[in-house]
């Protein structure tokens, strides 16, 4: 007998249930790309509505920054806030229900009507030569990441994986390869290691040092939501630690298609979010020590044409913690586009909300393009003032980004604090 959990998905007068015996991380929503898809005519639900992180006989749900947010038994979940579940509980989105039932159990479950029918199960993730996989720590439409033991060395990683959709050429290798070597070069207290990288077949990986502590997103849900002012100022300094450095950093130099070198210098991260941002362990004073994820990844992974990336990659990021400038011109993107989001991260650590609403049944980069920021003591009264205008500034984004360095937004939080 083994654990399984089984989500029932009411809507209307039709069930269809999902049963999982087995780690996974599924999103639920109205896009095809939604493992637990809700059918299009339900428009109060989001396009990635939320998230359920299935270890069976554990659980938990994570609301994606959904407009008309998720409820768990009647309470409604801060956006980007995750929380347990068990047997018995009970979950909304928009109009749909999902029951959860956690059982011992060796059958599948049948499904509620001969129509409806609970998804096969996705297979297993290719082997990486020269690591062992542990446990799935987290799938999304652009891989998965497990925790994994490098062989070589004996150090817990984590393993990220993608697959190609098809047939990938030498020349989008070679680029993918080109990247990695650029992200290799990052060293810095507050930026993940980056352990190893390649590609083998048509999957390639990307393995970093593992931060027990799991994301910002953890942080926050510690705190109910929201962060306290000075260990939200905590996190952002650091962040902007390894922004700065990374903007400048020097990297292995270029070949031209004719053997010559170019010197580079200067890497964009272009994705980050909450998620992104790691907790490695607590400092001598209390507070988190956090690193930056994923860093030069979405274009990495873009380069070499990959499943996902070509697609989710070219918009560089989950919209609501994404500048216009990166929506319109993803491919020339420049560091402020990293400050722009790093702003937005710490408005959503004090507010619990990201800077810009997005209403359902709304195309999402069209908000982004069009719709204003909402000053952040609408929000939440309480905001210290100059910190609210340093907040407000750099969220500024239109016609162009107003605060465009690390060191910058750095010098103006000093000021304000």
């Amino acid at each position: 007998m083994t654990a399984q959990v089984t989500v029932a998905m009411h809507t209307g007068t039709r069930v269809v249930l999902y049963a999982f015996s087995e780690p996974v991380s599924c999103e639920v929503g109205r896009s095809g790309e939604c493992r637990i898809r809700i059918p299009e005519r339900h428009r109060g639900v989001s396009r990635r509505h939320c998230r359920l992180d299935v270890d069976p006989p554990r659980l938990r749900v994570r609301d994606l920054g959904s407009s008309y947010g998720t409820q768990v038994n009647g309470e409604r979940l801060g956006p980007l806030v995750d929380r347990p579940l068990t047997d018995g509980d009970e979950i909304r989105v928009g109009d749909v229900r999902l029951l959860i039932t956690v059982s011992e159990s060796s059958e599948p479950p049948q499904t509620a009507t001969a129509a409806d029918h609970a998804e096969p199960a996705r297979p297993p993730v290719p082997q990486v030569p020269g690591y062992a996989l542990i446990r799935e720590l987290g799938r999304g439409s652009q891989g998965v990441v497990q925790l994994a033991r490098d062989l070589a060395s004996g150090e817990l990683v984590a393993l990220k994986q993608v697959l190609a959709s098809g047939p990938v050429d030498d020349n989008a290798r070679f680029a993918f390869r080109r990247e990695l070597a650029g992200i290799r070069a990052l060293r810095h207290p507050h930026i993940v290691a980056f352990r190893g990288g390649g590609d083998e077949d048509n999957a390639f990986y990307f393995a970093t040092e593992y931060c027990p502590g799991g994301s910002l997103e953890q942080l926050a849900e510690r705190y109910g939501g929201t962060v306290p002012v000075d260990e939200a100022l905590t996190v952002v300094r650091q962040v902007l630690s390894g922004l700065a450095y990374a903007h400048q950093a020097e990297l292995p130099s270029l070949r031209r298609p004719d053997g010559t070198a170019t010197p580079a210098r200067g890497l964009v991260h272009r994705d980050v979010k909450p998620a992104n941002i790691l907790l490695a362990g607590a400092s001598a004073g209390g507070h988190p020590v956090v690193k930056l994820a994923d860093f030069g990844l979405a274009k990495a992974f873009e380069r070499a044409g990959l499943s996902g990336h070509t697609r989710t990659g070219a918009l560089g990021g989950t919209i609501p913690f994404t500048a216009r400038a990166q929506l319109v011109d993803y491919k020339y993107a420049g560091p402020e586009v990293d400050v722009w989001a790093t702003a937005a991260c710490l408005y959503w650590m004090l507010t619990g909300a990201t800077p810009r609403d997005f209403p359902p049944g709304r195309d999402p980069v069209a908000v982004a393009l069009r719709e204003p920021v909402v000053p952040i003591r609408e929000r939440v009264g309480s905001v210290p003032p100059r910190l609210a205008h340093v907040i407000d500034e750099t969220l500024t984004d239109t016609p162009r980004i107003t605060v465009r360095t690390a060191p910058e937004l750095t010098r103006l939080l000093k000021d304000a604090a």
